[in-house]
């Protein structure tokens, strides 16, 4: 076995190069994890849906909605996801675990998709730009469902690519699960939608003497993508397309609100997306340059280079479907971007690589790019908050309080949301009324952030309690106070 594992890293020598990479990529979304994971209102949420999915408790339809829009995602993240929750024995840490190892696990995804699509420098070049990434990594490190798009939308790619060069129905219908996965992780996603159309359009035009067979394929795609699509498909069609109404008002906004100068929202795009990825703002002038490279590549290419138009293809209109939403552009957003974009810019640079007049330039700009996204990375310089620590502290302060069957917890101000603690309580047994409940509840916990007058406030869960009196007061720890109220 051992022999075997040799005589394969002696073939391929640039392998050790791309595990040294995935090494690397584990270090960087490891250090200092648990101090620095992410623990909030959506992971606490997400981690009370989790522990009810393995408790055979609860198994939902749909998954988490958008934080614009109120857009409903698919529940694939939750369930591919629960296991890990099992794994570390209900510790919320487990889900953010397991998001860390496969972003890592993404790195020698991308080396081996990008090694077969061009070659092995392509693939070491985009695989270093991932592993250095501080955007990447930052996804890497606390469990979200947009956090995993870059692997899947990297997989829904190479799927379609290799559906249509090798002609195997096993590939369309991987092609069709691995879009439906993308989509629930994000809608945003949905924008792969027209490069796949357009790929299975060209390859139908192509085949037109094998057309039947070429349909039968097209077909068993779209099945895969409708079966793992189905209870989110369901639930559209018994809501009266609540979903599609909400996504398509996001849109309907953006249109007519930037229908005058369509090109400068997709330049700005372009720009934020450039932003992101080096971490520093470039010339908006030169970006548009690059732009326009970009399109001139994917048009010269289109014969000469299949495999570079479709990536191109991917990145060109994804970026101008995300270039319709005029909302901000949040990092997350162009999670279904990235891998298309540091393999068209790990193209350019491997023809830079190639050339020995040109290398001075591709090191230069290598260590610039490290240079840039290492200034952010903080948890080598800063300390961690213990998020997960913070909540456990005030699921026990309110444990200890508890006096009445009944009870409730909220947090204020508003935007601090008490699902992190709720999700302990739960865990240990002594679970608060739901959020939405209109059951009556016999006390109220209220959690505040420093010194704050529960009684008498228009917060929705405060104000249907209808408090009289303030039982007690407990200091859990600075700036956390918490109030135990009754009626």
């Amino acid at each position: 076995m051992f022999k075997k594992s040799l005589e394969f890293f002696r073939k391929d020598k640039t392998l050790w190069l791309a595990v040294l990479l995935f090494a690397i990529a584990v270090f960087l979304r490891f250090y200092h994890f648990s101090e620095f994971v992410t623990f909030l209102g959506d992971q606490g949420r997400d981690a009370i849906v989790l522990k009810r999915i393995l408790t055979f408790e609860h198994f939902p339809a749909i998954g988490a909605p958008t934080s614009v829009g109120q857009v409903y995602l698919g529940p694939f993240y939750y369930y591919f996801i629960a296991p890990w929750l099992l794994l570390f024995n209900f510790n919320p840490i487990g889900p953010a675990v397991g998001v860390a190892i496969l972003s890592s696990i993404f790195i020698l995804v991308n080396y081996i998709v990008v090694k077969k699509l061009f070659d092995r420098i392509v693939g070491l070049i985009s695989s270093t730009l991932l592993t250095f990434s501080f955007v990447l990594i930052e996804f890497s490190r606390f469990s979200w469902n947009p956090n995993l798009l870059p692997l899947f939308s990297l997989l829904t790619a190479y799927a379609t690519i290799f559906a249509v060069k090798r002609q195997k129905k096993l590939f369309y219908i991987l092609a069709g699960s691995f879009f439906s996965f993308t989509i629930q992780l994000h809608y945003l996603a949905l924008f792969l939608a027209p490069p796949i159309v357009v790929i299975f359009a060209w390859e139908l035009w192509e085949h037109k003497k094998e057309w039947k067979q070429s349909l039968k394929n097209i077909f068993a795609s779209i099945m895969s993508f409708v079966f793992f699509s189905s209870p989110l498909l369901i639930f559209d069609l018994r809501h009266d397309f609540l979903n599609s109404k909400n996504f398509m008002k996001l849109f309907q906004t953006s249109s007519s609100a930037q229908a005058s100068n369509k090109f400068a929202e997709l330049l700005q795009t372009f720009f934020f997306l450039n932003q992101h990825v080096f971490q520093t703002q470039l010339n908006i002038i030169l970006l548009g340059l690059l732009l326009f490279m970009l399109f001139v590549l994917f048009f010269l290419h289109v014969k000469k280079n299949r495999n570079l138009a479709y990536i191109a293809l991917f990145f060109l209109l994804s970026l101008i479907g995300l270039s319709f939403y005029s909302g901000p552009k949040y990092p997350h957003y162009f999670g279904a971007v990235y891998p298309f974009y540091f393999i068209l810019v790990g193209y350019l640079l491997a023809n830079l690589f190639k050339s020995r007049l040109s290398i001075p330039i591709f090191f230069v700009f290598m260590a610039l790019y490290i240079f840039f996204n290492g200034e952010n990375y903080y948890y080598f310089s800063h300390k961690g908050s213990d998020q997960i620590g913070r909540a456990q502290k005030i699921a026990v302060a309110v444990q200890n309080s508890i006096t009445k069957k009944k009870f409730s917890v909220t947090a204020l101000p508003n935007q601090y949301s008490d699902a992190t603690y709720r999700y302990f309580l739960e865990l240990w047994g002594v679970r608060p009324l739901e959020k939405d409940t209109l059951e009556p509840s016999q006390e109220l916990f209220v959690i505040c952030e420093g010194v704050c007058k529960p009684i008498g406030n228009p917060q929705w869960d405060i104000a249907y309690f209808e408090p009289k009196k303030v039982e007690e007061t407990k200091k859990i720890f600075d700036p956390l106070i918490m109030y135990r109220l009754s009626n």
